[in-house]
């Protein structure tokens, strides 16, 4: 596993090395299993099988997006060399911090969305790749007060490229699925397009990701509540329409994180 802190650093770990715990066990410190600093956070993580296949690290690629919407193109090689201390994998500017990191193939269309609703699509190709040190280029145009909430990526040449949504989840509790055609593809840099139309009942924007019939998606709100639903229960809608209600917010209370998950025939008392 790659690991991804919001300083910019990256880390290696093995799979076994990770404690197992079950669903309500309350882990170990990240601190105790890799040296970060301890005002760091890990922010993101990659699942790659090897890092020896020279064919395979030479043609794949890590996409980092900033909370400001900088975005950064690497060679997946920079990082096939572990080194326990970790390494810096990109330059992050003083009122900036590292958002997310995904794995493309070149080909990939890369889709960032911001708390304010709107959502920029441009090919991978318009970010060339740079250095392992390098700080990066802008990604969305974003308006003031705005931040990046979340990034995805979808290969269109892919066989199953038909079978991929957009979700879109809002802090009050609000989501929906649209087809990634609905966004019209706009120059990196953009300010894009409404993938949310944000109002008081739904609140801001707190994710978007990339689900297909056969995922399910996990809801954590601020105060712990855990739900799982399958995400072809979830609408599809237009791109600029509000959604449906996923999840009942109590007062006080808003969706913290969303994540998406294999999909499991067992019923789950969360």
């Amino acid at each position: 596993m790659l690991l991804f802190t919001q300083k910019g650093r990256c880390y290696w770990l093995k799979v076994y090395e990770i404690p197992e715990g079950t669903r309500t066990s309350k882990g170990r410190a990240i601190q105790n299993i890799l040296m970060i600093e301890p005002d760091d956070s890990v922010r993101a993580y990659l699942n790659v099988k090897t890092l020896k296949d020279e064919d395979f690290i030479n043609n794949n690629y890590i996409v980092m997006v900033t909370r400001n919407g900088v975005i950064k193109k690497t060679s997946l090689e920079a990082y096939s060399r572990p080194r326990t201390n970790g390494v810096n994998a990109i330059n992050i500017r003083e009122d900036d911090e590292l958002l997310e990191a995904i794995l493309t193939n070149g080909n990939c269309n890369i889709m960032i969305a911001a708390n304010g609703g709107r959502c920029v699509r441009f090919d991978e190709s318009e970010a060339r790749p740079l250095g392992r040190t390098s700080t990066g280029v802008r990604g969305i145009n974003l308006d003031k007060g705005d931040y990046v909430v979340g990034v995805v990526s979808q290969d269109p040449q892919a066989e199953d490229a038909g079978a991929h949504q957009v979700l879109a989840v809002s802090e009050n509790g609000f989501g929906k699925r649209s087809d990634p055609q609905d966004y019209r593809q706009t120059a990196r840099g953009a300010k894009g397009v409404r993938t949310l139309n944000i109002t008081e009942k739904t609140g801001k924007l707190v994710a978007i990701k990339n689900v297909t019939d056969d995922d399910d998606l996990m809801i954590i709100c601020r105060s712990g509540l855990t739900i799982r639903m399958p995400v072809k229960t979830i609408s599809v809608l237009g791109r600029a329409t509000q959604g449906v209600r996923l999840i009942n917010i109590k007062e006080g209370d808003a969706i913290a994180a969303v994540s998406v998950v294999a999909h499991s025939e067992e019923e789950d008392n969360f």
